[in-house]
């Protein structure tokens, strides 16, 4: 097995650690997003020079990427979850191998290819990389974190999105990177000029496509008020802070009621605003907002935990409060250890002994309900659900709206929030719809069908986003096909796997 001259592996392992972790520089907060194919260039360059290394390539990028990455994961878990920080850190490190291991893996399948000629590893390299994030993203409930495409939010590929969502930017990338990969290594002057043709139509296709309308607007706009209470996770909770807490929201919702200049006709308060159940403040609280809110001609859309007393269970969920009554959503894709523990019914209780910040949720239908408020048909998702881009094109198109719900106090002022807002945006740019978010600290935004964001409010602090909300009609091809195209594109390159 023969490296490449000039890249020993003492060399190979420190530079697609370093590729791995600048990765992350392309995502928000940072929004660099051209560092990415640079990044991904240089991985795959080793890789190709270097297959024998293949597996420890792979390691040392996801390691880079993950642990610089995600590694906020332990601050719910120590700052908000009660355990001690040695043993945060621990599975924090823990739970960025398991990540690691994705790219491993891609890294070995791209090494036992090292007797296909280089062009056949080019064209392999990215649908195979995409193959293994499109499992990571299902593998034990999922974790589509930091997913190659999110990276290209703000670049000509964002325009795959509504084609084929984030996979399929991913997927076109990493071709990209590919490409500029083996370049140096192409001897035949034909092969170089079909691999510049090859990115001149990506990128070229991808800039067309993010510029035509796939969805066009339906009715007046909608003036919509996203609340952003700025609640301490560490008090939210506090039997003392239920009363402060539900006064705050009552007074920023009366101020977009009655402010003559605006007159909001839909509010919507972040995850769990309400500290309590439905059920606990639904006569003294909810009937009487609900009786202010057909007064204004306004509607709510609330989060709220609901409590089943007759079987004693409990959801996340999105109330729908106006002149109508009250309706729900419930939450479907719960978070595993943060909001139910996952294999109860194989180890029973063995898992509580875990000191997690978990609760016991229950998750709501498969098949979502959709909400109407103030005219409008609403795609509702809390928190964790909008980084799922299968799920939320569920009822769709017949929803012109889509509205998260969410709470990331639960990490700090780290750059999980920023990430988390960047998946929202490619969930609008994926469906062509608006796409507004109301969170606890931040980050409150309204996001237009480009994925771009129209208002947003600071973080940690009391705040209001008001935007007027384009109501779309229509379907992307995304919406009707969910990963169907990527998975078939992923398809068309295989067959260069067989050795002829």
């Amino acid at each position: 097995m023969m490296g490449a001259p000039g890249v020993p592996g003492a060399i190979a392992l420190p530079a697609a650690f370093a590729a791995g972790a600048l990765t992350v520089l392309s995502y928000d907060p940072f929004g660099l997003w051209p560092v990415a194919i640079g990044t991904f260039a240089l991985y795959q360059f080793l890789l190709f020079a270097r297959p024998d290394l293949g597996v420890r390539l792979g390691l040392a990028f996801g390691l880079g990427l993950f642990g610089f990455g995600v590694n906020w994961v332990h601050v719910s878990m120590h700052d908000y979850g009660g355990m001690g920080l040695p043993e945060a850190l621990l599975l924090t490190g823990l739970f960025v191998i398991y990540l690691a291991c994705y790219p491993m893996l891609h890294g070995w399948l791209v090494g036992r290819l090292e007797r296909r000629p280089l062009a056949a590893r080019v064209l392999l390299s990215p649908p195979l990389w995409v193959l293994l994030e499109w499992t990571r993203a299902r593998a034990f409930t999922g974790f589509p974190w930091l997913a190659a495409g999110y990276s290209q939010t703000d670049s000509p590929l964002a325009g795959f999105a509504p084609l084929g969502g984030v996979f399929l930017v991913g997927f076109f990338l990493l071709l990209t990177a590919a490409l500029l990969a083996g370049l140096p290594r192409l001897r035949r002057n034909a092969a170089r000029a079909w691999a510049l043709v090859g990115l001149a139509t990506v990128w070229g296709v991808g800039g067309l496509s993010w510029h035509h309308a796939w969805t066009e607007g339906s009715g007046a706009p909608v003036r919509v008020s996203l609340l952003q209470g700025n609640i301490a996770q560490d008090r939210k909770w506090r039997p003392e802070m239920r009363g402060r807490t539900i006064a705050r929201y009552l007074q920023l919702t009366r101020h977009e009621w009655h402010d003559a200049g605006w007159r909001a006709r839909l509010v919507v308060w972040p995850e769990s605003a309400i500290p309590a159940f439905e059920d606990e403040v639904e006569a003294s609280v909810l009937r009487p907002l609900q009786e202010e809110a057909a007064a204004a001609g306004s509607a709510l859309l609330i989060g709220i935990p609901v409590l089943d007393r007759d079987d004693w269970r409990y959801y996340n969920a999105v109330a729908a409060i106006d002149g109508q009554g009250i309706r729900h959503y419930y939450k479907h894709h719960l978070v595993p250890f943060g909001e139910y523990l996952p294999l109860r019914t194989w180890f029973g209780d063995l898992l509580e002994v875990l000191p997690l910040p978990v609760a016991d949720f229950s998750a709501g239908p498969a098949r979502p309900t959709l909400l109407k408020v103030a005219g409008v048909v609403v795609r509702a998702s809390v928190c964790y659900e909008v980084a799922f881009g299968d799920e939320i094109r569920k009822g769709l198109p017949k929803a012109g709206l889509l509205v998260n719900v969410s709470n990331d106090a639960w990490f700090g002022d780290s750059i999980a929030a920023p990430q988390h807002l960047q998946m929202a945006r490619m969930r609008a740019l994926e469906t062509g719809r608006w796409l507004v978010r109301a969170t606890n600290t931040g980050i409150t935004a309204a996001v237009d069908e480009k994925g771009r964001i129209v208002a947003r409010a600071p973080r940690d602090e009391v705040a209001v986003v008001r935007a007027e909300v384009v109501t779309m009609q229509g379907a992307t091809p995304y919406v009707v096909l969910g990963d169907g195209l990527v998975l078939a594109c992923c398809g068309l390159f295989l067959p260069f796997a067989v050795r002829r």
